[in-house]
């Protein structure tokens, strides 16, 4: 079994979003590995394995419009089933 089961993906769209503030909140208060956030200003792109992708898409929603949303299971994919 993986440690962090999920491939949480997506894009936020909002107003002076800032990747630095994102990456840090994401680090203090989810636990997950592979983390990406990458944009700055009105478009945000985030990566993240986690066990926590509600709270992850809940806390994103908070920043603006969210969208392109994949949640993947990777302990499924790992024994050849759909994630």
């Amino acid at each position: 079994m993986l440690e962090f089961r999920y491939d949480t993906q997506l894009l936020i769209e909002g107003q002076d979003l800032d990747e630095d503030a994102v990456w840090e909140y994401f680090t203090t208060h989810f636990q997950g590995d592979c983390l990406l956030a990458v944009g700055g200003g009105d478009l945000i792109k985030i990566h993240f394995h986690t066990n926590e992708a509600c709270k992850v898409l809940e806390y994103c929603a908070t920043l603006g419009e969210i969208f392109d949303i994949v949640v993947e299971d990777m302990d499924r994919q790992a024994r050849g089933l759909k994630g």
